[in-house]
């Protein structure tokens, strides 16, 4: 049920301290390679963070931005930031200089945590921005000066439930990103309604993420989720490819895998798919972007393992749609969180009926603030409690949600409206099609036609725009048969790993 939280509420006391107190300072709670890394290193690792913070001139509620890769000092230097009251701002630590320089200038942060493998572009920003961070980097004799010389004790700054805590940035496939200010009440309450209430998060769990910490949804999932009750999380700094994924399973035998449609379709790629050992998994979850019903009961059939799909934003912080343990349902996003309420509604605000495409909003206790020097979206986007994004679902009679594809991608071709995604589900069916996305692109006369972009199975799959438009016919209609195939090699992705849609517009 929703959280009603304290008015004194630090997400370092509720996710990490508290551990301490529970008695379970001794116990795993990162692992990284062969080093475990417990509650209690951790407690003091963030707490020297906080010091070196304080003694560097950082105060509370300013940002810090949190550049790091997946490795233990992540956990510490967040931590850190919020027990001294600041604002963790997390950035993909292998961003250009050029998106670096956009970064310090919008969030005008104090301080910035980096490793130095990843120095050298923070560096080449810095010159070029109006406002630099105190660097902290990590690596150097300087940076790891000032942490192992600070205290480990320290006293959380005592902050207000409703205070800034961390920023998220919109996953929105078109346009720069927008920091999304997520308050403390908001990762307690999800913690509480979807890790602890849905999945059933547990002390005996270990997690393993495809997302890397600085996207929200592995920030709760793969750490968040793990420490609020006890658990652990794998943590491993290279990039996330079926066969890396494939060894860290083997290895730490983790219980709960947070993944994604784009790496479910690798890891059912990878040549060895059949023979890997997933019975550690008790589940798996899948965010991001939608998960086609083909891809998941490809997943089901050689892996065994209960895949949940499910929705979440970063206004909302995470997941508050969700299929359910022994009930899930593959091509649908399942039923809303408790705590949260989900409505479907058209251009007017009037709620929609079962089966037809409404605009979603939702409420609950993980609303955000907004977002940062946005005041005219978020105007549009924060409406009284509820948020209302871009999303189109449809809603079934047993209240299950289907997602529909954004406002934005929805095209209307002879007509008549219909989604990306039943065209991308046909071309998927093809044996030879890894991937498949639909836009709408308009002719020389302005009109709107869907065109596709496939990559196919193998380099020498023998698929080709007359055979997929072959096999999309008696599938579905005529008017959603894509007019154009383009063959990639791979499709574009934006910052957080989905298909970039605006790109794909641009590209023909």
């Amino acid at each position: 049920m929703p959280v009603d939280p304290p008015a004194s509420l630090n997400i370092a006391d509720y996710f990490l301290d508290d551990r301490i107190r529970d008695g379970l300072g001794d116990h795993p709670a990162l692992r990284s390679g062969d080093h475990i890394v417990t509650y209690a290193m951790l407690q003091s690792r963030a707490n020297r963070f906080a010091n070196a913070l304080e003694a560097i001139g950082v105060r509370p509620e300013q940002r810090v931005l949190i550049a790091l890769p997946d490795i233990p000092d992540f956990a510490a230097a967040l931590f850190g930031t919020l027990k001294m009251g600041g604002v963790g701002v997390m950035l993909n630590c292998f961003l250009d200089a050029d998106r670096i320089v956009e970064m310090y200038d919008y969030t005008r942060a104090a301080a910035v945590v980096l490793h130095v493998n990843q120095e050298e572009a923070f560096l080449a920003a810095a010159p070029r921005a109006r406002q630099v961070p105190r660097p902290i980097v990590l690596g150097t004799e300087d940076g790891d000066a000032l942490i192992d010389k600070s205290s480990l004790h320290y006293v959380n700054f005592t902050s207000h439930s409703d205070d800034p805590a961390i920023w998220l940035f919109s996953g929105g496939t078109t346009g720069r990103p927008k920091g999304v200010v997520q308050s403390h009440a908001s990762f307690a309450n999800t913690t509480e309604c979807y890790a602890k209430g849905v999945l059933g998060y547990s002390a005996d769990d270990i997690t393993l993420s495809v997302p890397k910490l600085y996207f929200g949804y592995a920030t709760g999932s793969n750490l968040f989720f793990p420490m609020a009750v006890g658990g652990s999380a794998v943590l491993f700094p290279d990039r996330c490819t079926a066969g890396e994924l494939f060894r860290q399973i083997a290895r730490h035998r983790p219980t709960i895998l947070v993944n994604v449609p784009t790496m479910v379709n690798h890891m059912l790629a990878h040549p060895r798919a059949a023979e890997q050992d997933l019975s550690c998994l008790r589940l798996a979850t899948s965010a991001g972007e939608a998960l086609p019903p083909s891809l998941h009961r490809r997943w089901n059939d050689t892996f065994g393992v209960e895949l949940l799909d499910g929705l979440g934003t970063a206004e909302m912080w995470h997941i508050f749609i969700s299929n359910r343990p022994g009930n899930v349902r593959p091509g649908t996003l399942g039923t809303p969180v408790p705590g949260f309420e989900v409505r479907l509604c058209d251009d007017a605000g009037r709620e929609v009926g079962p089966g037809e495409v409404g605009r979603m909003r939702v409420r609950g206790g993980s609303r955000a603030h907004g977002y940062w020097q946005r005041p005219r979206e978020t105007r549009r986007a924060f409406a009284h409690d509820w948020y209302i994004s871009g999303d189109m679902m449809t809603r079934d009679e047993d209240g299950c949600f289907t997602y529909q594809g954004r406002a934005d991608d929805l095209l209307k071709v002879s007509g008549k409206w219909f989604s990306p995604r039943e065209a991308e589900e046909c071309l998927l069916q093809h044996p030879g099609v890894r991937e498949a996305a639909v836009v709408g692109i308009p002719d020389e006369d302005g009109l709107l036609l869907p065109v596709a972009f496939v990559v196919p199975e193998a380099a020498d799959a023998a698929v080709d725009g007359a055979t997929l438009r072959d096999h999309a016919r008696g599938r579905i209609e005529s008017y959603k048969i894509p007019r154009e195939v383009h063959i990639l090699p791979d499709l574009p992705r934006t910052h957080l790993g989905k298909v970039d849609r605006g790109a794909l517009k641009r590209s023909r």
